[in-house]
């Protein structure tokens, strides 16, 4: 929502401005589909040539994200310390128990009560495979630690493609700009014999060239890289919880300070409050009982 007001607010400030400091939509509009395919149709083919398959699927897939925003709200990060808590509870009351859960979590009761959770692949790995371990007597906090910042710093690699990839089209934007412009003047001084209303057109349409290629980089391209930037970052942050609570059940505190742990080490913007998770964790014990 706030992307789409941001895109309304861009449009109308700069357009809004031309139109009452006297411009005439006229000839931007005239020029505009001509621009827009070589500027457009260049920057279309640059990220094409600079990127693959893969990285093309995942950056346009990425592009909702501008307008979604995060996928992990605040709710999803109280579930899953509910989620940690049963988990951590039952693993120390019964290894065995666990692992009927840590082997099939798509069938598991317990991770069934939080479906969100359940269908993230990456989350439900992380936790899978940290208690995996665990019961592999594979419990040295710092090595556990080490391999779960490592999977998490791949995956954010992997997921910041297609913010790079935006930001390199941006970079290139203003460039292609001038492409289109130049393009445009040699258009105009085949025309040098033309009076000069009919030059001052051709070479208004020119300059149509450098101002869409600077509009799209500062105005579109380069904003959407950087919103999706923020959005991965956000989102790791529901993993990077998720190695706090199980790396401080290896120190083997007591379960409430393991997800306590995890509270506090939530960002303020995420962070479910100390009554409010105290009051989804009595549901969970009192569901237990």
């Amino acid at each position: 929502m706030l992307g789409m007001v941001g895109i309304i607010v861009i449009f109308g400030m700069v357009f809004g401005g031309y139109i009452l400091a006297g411009g005439k939509m006229a000839l931007i509009l005239k020029a505009l589909p001509f621009e827009m395919m070589i500027i457009g149709g260049a920057a279309l083919g640059t990220f094409l040539i600079g990127n693959d398959i893969g990285v093309v699927k995942h950056t346009l897939k990425d592009v909702g994200k501008v307008f979604k925003g995060t996928k992990w709200k605040p709710g999803d990060y109280r579930d899953l310390l509910c989620l940690l808590f049963e988990l951590i509870r039952l693993a120390r009351q019964s290894p065995v128990a666990i692992e009927e859960h840590v082997e099939a979590p798509g069938d598991s009761a317990i991770f069934s009560k939080y479906p969100k959770i359940q269908k993230d692949s990456v989350a439900i790995e992380l936790i899978c495979d940290t208690l995996r371990s665990m019961s592999m007597n594979y419990d040295d906090p710092h090595q556990v630690e080490e391999v779960l910042d490592k999977r998490i710093e791949g995956l954010e690699h992997h997921r910041l493609h297609s913010s790079h990839a935006l930001q390199a089209m941006a970079d290139g934007l203003p460039a292609l700009g001038i492409v289109a412009a130049v393009l445009g003047v040699i258009k105009t001084m085949a025309s040098i014999d033309q009076p000069p209303e009919v030059l001052g057109k051709l070479i208004g349409a020119a300059l149509v060239g450098t101002f869409l290629g600077v509009f799209l980089a500062y105005g579109f391209a380069g904003p959407f890289a950087n919103k999706i930037k923020n959005v991965v970052a956000d989102d790791l942050h529901f993993y990077h919880l998720i190695r706090e609570v199980l790396v401080a059940n290896l120190h083997n505190h007591a379960t409430n300070i393991c997800i306590e742990v995890g509270r506090q080490n939530t960002p303020a913007h995420f962070r479910p409050s100390f009554v409010d998770l105290e009051e989804a964790l009595k549901s969970v014990k009192q569901v237990a009982s």
